[in-house]
């Protein structure tokens, strides 16, 4: 189990868990810069609002 960074849920996380199978987070766009501040892994919840954030600024 791994805890988000940003808001302390807990959530899976494979690499984490040491599941041969790939993260959740594979699956997500790669090409969304995540802050430097923002040490360790943020839940799916937390990671998908970033993305959707940053992919908003960008239509702008």
């Amino acid at each position: 189990m791994s805890t988000c960074t940003l808001c302390g849920a807990e959530f899976g996380c494979a690499m984490a868990d040491g599941s041969l199978e790939p993260c959740w987070c594979t699956a997500l766009p790669p090409a969304v810069p995540v802050p430097q501040d923002a040490a360790g892994c943020w839940c799916p919840a937390c990671l998908r609002a970033h993305i959707e954030a940053e992919q908003a600024k960008r239509q702008d």
